[in-house]
C-alpha cells in the first residue's frame, strides 16, 4: 500500500520564522496605551449628573472606577481581536507592520484564552454593577465582532467601515451615562451627535493615512494595507468627513436648544472644534491617525478646555433673553 510522503523542508527552515510572542507581548496587543481614548466616556458621566433622572441612586465612586475599568476591559479585548486579524495586512503599513502581532508569532489558543479573559472580566463587572451597564458591555464586545471578524468584517467595505467604528462613540457615552444614571438612557440627539462626531473622526483618520501613505510609498501599498482604500480618495474621504460634520453639528444643536437654551451660546466653540481637528487631519503624517496621541496636539486640547468652561458657564448662568429663540417668530415689516 502506497504513503504518502511528507514534503521535505530545507534544513533549518521553519513554518514561521518569526519568534514566538512572549507574556509582554500578548499585553502589548490589548494596547492599554489606547484607553486614553475613554475619554469619551467623560461626557456621559456629567451630562447624566446634570440632566438625568432626579430619581437615579447616589454617585458611587468606587462603582465609576470600575465601571470605567469594565469598559476598558472591553475595548482590550477587541484590540486583541484587532491586532491579530489585522497582522498580515498591518505588514503593509510603514509604521504599524512594527507591531506585535506582525512582528511576533502568536499562538491562537493564547489569543482566545486571552480575549476570552478580558471579555469575561468586563462582563462580569457590567452585570454586577447594573444590568444596563453589562448590556453596553455586550454592545461594546459586539461591535468589535462585527467590525473585524468575517464574514460581516465591516473593516473591509467602504463608508460602511466608518459608520460601523463610530458605533464605539455613542456607546461610550452609554458607559458614562449608565454609571450615574441607571434608570434612564441618554436623548437620541445626544447619542446621534456622538454617532455622527466619531463618524468624523475615524473619516479624518482615513484621509490622513491616504495623503500619508500615498506621499511617502504607493497607492498600492495603501491598498494592500486596507482594501477599502480600493474605494476612497482623499476627495471622497474629505467630502465624507464633512457631511460627518454636518450631520454631528445638526444633532448637537438639537440637543443644545432642547435641553438648555444657554447651551445655544457654546455652539460657535463646537463648530470651530472640528475645524481644527480637520485641520490637523489634512496634515501628512498628523495625530490625527493615531487618536491616542491627540493629547499633543496643543491647540485642540486648548479648544477642548474652553468648550468645557463655556458649557460649565453656561449650566449655571441663565440668559432669560434666550427663551425668545425657541418660539417661532416672523419679523412684521410694512407691506
Amino acid at each position: 500500500m502506497a504513503t504518502r510522503k511528507r514534503p521535505v523542508r530545507a534544513p533549518g527552515a521553519t513554518a514561521d520564522p518569526r519568534p514566538a510572542a512572549g507574556l509582554a507581548d500578548y499585553v502589548a496587543v490589548a494596547r492599554i496605551d489606547h484607553w486614553v481614548k475613554h475619554v469619551f466616556i467623560l461626557p456621559g458621566l456629567v451630562l447624566a449628573a446634570m440632566i438625568g433622572s432626579p430619581a437615579r441612586p447616589p454617585v458611587d465612586l468606587v462603582a465609576i472606577l470600575l465601571g470605567l475599568l469594565a469598559a476598558a476591559l472591553a475595548s482590550s479585548a477587541n484590540y486583541v481581536i484587532n491586532e491579530v486579524l489585522d497582522a498580515p495586512f498591518d505588514a503593509h503599513h510603514p509604521t504599524k507592520r512594527l507591531r506585535t502581532s506582525v512582528s511576533r508569532r502568536m499562538a491562537a489558543h493564547w489569543v482566545v484564552l486571552e480575549v476570552v479573559l478580558l471579555s469575561g472580566a468586563a462582563l462580569a463587572i457590567g452585570f454586577a454593577l447594573s444590568r444596563p451597564l453589562g448590556w453596553t458591555i455586550v454592545a461594546f464586545l459586539a461591535s468589535g465582532l462585527v467590525y473585524n471578524i468575517p464574514p460581516l468584517r465591516t473593516k473591509d467595505l467602504a463608508f460602511w467601515d466608518v459608520a460601523t467604528e463610530a458605533i464605539n462613540n455613542p456607546i461610550r457615552l452609554l458607559v458614562g451615562w449608565v454609571l450615574i444614571d441607571p434608570t434612564t438612557l441618554p436623548p437620541s440627539s445626544l447619542l446621534f451627535a456622538y454617532w455622527a462626531g466619531g463618524a468624523f473622526l475615524m473619516s479624518t483618520k482615513r484621509l490622513t493615512e491616504y495623503r500619508t501613505i500615498v506621499a511617502d510609498h504607493a497607492l498600492d501599498a495603501l491598498q494592500r494595507y486596507r482594501r477599502v482604500f480600493r474605494h476612497y480618495t482623499d476627495t471622497r474621504l474629505l467630502l465624507q468627513s464633512f457631511a460627518y460634520a454636518q450631520l454631528a453639528s445638526f444633532f448637537v444643536a438639537i440637543f443644545l436648544v432642547k435641553y438648555r437654551i444657554e447651551y445655544i451660546l457654546t455652539f460657535p466653540l463646537f463648530a470651530a472644534l472640528f475645524v481644527v481637528y480637520l485641520r490637523i487631519g489634512l496634515r501628512t503624517g498628523s495625530s490625527a491617525a493615531a487618536p491616542e496621541k491627540l493629547y499633543r496636539e496643543r491647540q485642540l486640547v486648548i479648544m477642548v478646555l474652553a468648550l468645557a468652561v463655556a458649557f460649565a458657564l453656561t449650566t449655571f448662568v441663565d440668559v432669560p433673553a434666550l427663551e425668545a429663540l425657541t418660539e417661532p417668530y416672523l419679523i412684521p415689516v410694512s407691506p
